[in-house]
């Protein structure tokens, strides 16, 4: 009875909020004449709790750099200003382009009609998702692959993060009889025996977890979700991490407006604005004000913020939380280590032999992507000597002769094999694996009780 009416409800949610969209459909503007240097792109629509962190993910997967953000959304209207550039730092001019950006933010896309409920998680057939969570350790993700490959699994897509002892991924299979998703459910239950058991390793603390599904999921959102509820914000006890290379996160109340101001200085780097406004909004906080300013190497952000109840922040627990978990979303997707870049022919078992081969010369992957397109593998690693002592230019040389020279290529510059600081012992690497105008006057909010 309770599921039914449940039910009952979620469809009157969703006819209401179509009534609501077909009453006040999204405006978009996009504007390549105000600002010298940037694309300004406009947004407005009724608002509704995760409306931002669409908009972002949006321009995010477009690759665009968002230079400048304005946010509104008191009341019941949202209202942003972003000023993008590509990533050569050049305006957005080309049509098709700019008429994606029409078609995915405009009245007439899914964006407008039902918001998703579930951001970022869209559905197709062509792939089983796998998604690992785990303690980190070296040679995980080299283990991981290789079961797959005994199992004649191929993994099209994967990507990987690790942080605070803790490492997940996201990887995209098909079959390598059927080239499809795996339909077998005997084969499924054997894939998540076994990657459950290479996870768990000899660490009985932690929860190791395997979930399989057929679908597309927004990797990005879902790797902060999976890392978030595993609570890799919790750093542990004798973390030698310098407090100088961590994110400045600050949080304090503003009585006069019952907000919360969250401020945020770091060094910038690409999508790091959808980092902090999708742990945000996956933490339950409505941003009613913000503005972003990342020209020059370091980022500025600031939010004023309620819980989705309506309430500030309202303890210093709580504000310690927060500040745990932005910086732990804008450390996942740090890239430290040598830049390696390979490009082949895609096969069952490439990635294992890859990671192999990082692991038996004393490589760790600080951070991984996977991608094949057209039966091409194109897969980008950062590395790391697995000590954490400067990478040894004649290993680089010895593993790229073993995989081919014209397979993997050196990204960067030769600065990046310079010495660099030590990591924290208690950091493995997954790796070791592979592993315009303001709408909202700030003036006033530099006071803050």
């Amino acid at each position: 009875m309770e599921a039914t009416m449940s039910y009952s409800q979620n469809i009157m949610d969703d006819e209401y909020e179509k009534f609501i969209r077909r009453m006040n459909p999204p405006r978009v503007v996009i504007d390549n004449e105000s600002c010298k240097n940037a694309t300004v792109i406009q947004v407005d629509s009724a608002n509704k709790h995760g409306i931002l962190l669409e908009v972002v993910q949006i321009l995010t997967d477009l690759n665009f750099i968002i230079t400048k953000a304005y946010i509104c959304s008191d009341g019941g209207w949202f209202m942003d200003v972003f000023n993008v550039t590509n990533q050569d730092g050049n305006k957005i001019t080309e049509e098709p382009i700019l008429d994606y950006i029409m078609k995915s933010l405009g009245p007439d896309s899914c964006f407008a009609s039902s918001m998703r409920r579930s951001v970022g998680v869209t559905t197709g057939m062509d792939h089983t998702s796998i998604e690992l969570i785990g303690s980190d350790r070296p040679g995980l993700l080299s283990e991981v692959s290789a079961v797959l490959t005994n199992l004649r699994c191929n993994v099209v897509n994967a990507e990987v993060w690790t942080h605070n002892t803790r490492a997940a991924a996201i990887m995209q299979v098909t079959d390598d009889e059927t080239g499809g998703a795996i339909a077998d459910a005997e084969k499924l239950s054997m894939i998540k025996k076994l990657l459950c058991n290479v996870l768990r390793g000899s660490n009985k603390s932690r929860d190791a977890k395997t979930l399989l599904s057929h679908g597309v999921t927004h990797t990005d959102r879902r790797l902060h979700q999976l890392m978030f509820a595993d609570r890799d914000y919790e750093r542990a006890a004798g973390d030698g991490s310098d407090d100088k290379e961590r994110p400045n996160v600050n949080v304090v109340n503003w009585q006069d407006k019952d907000y919360s101001v969250v401020t945020i200085r770091c060094k910038d780097r690409p999508k790091l604005l959808f980092d902090t406004i999708c742990t945000l909004t996956d933490m339950q906080y409505v941003v009613f004000h913000g503005n972003v300013d990342t020209e020059g190497p370091e980022a500025y952000q600031e939010y004023c913020i309620r819980h989705i109840d309506g309430s500030p922040v309202k303890s210093d627990a709580e504000r310690q939380r927060v500040i745990q978990c932005l910086e732990a979303a804008i450390e996942r997707r740090v890239s430290e280590g040598l830049k390696l870049e390979l490009c082949t022919t895609d096969r069952v078992g490439l990635l294992s032999n890859v990671t192999r081969i990082f692991r038996e010369n004393s490589l760790t992957v600080t951070r991984a992507e996977v991608s094949t397109r057209a039966g091409k593998a194109l897969n980008t690693f950062y590395v790391r000597d697995s000590s954490g002592y400067p990478v040894d230019t004649k290993i680089i040389e010895s593993v790229r002769q073993t995989i081919g020279q014209t397979i993997l290529r050196v990204k960067g510059s030769p600065e990046e094999l310079n010495p660099v600081q030590q990591e924290s012992p208690t950091r493995f690497l997954f790796g070791g694996l592979f592993k315009s105008r303001s709408f909202c006057n700030f003036g006033s909010v530099r006071s803050y009780s």
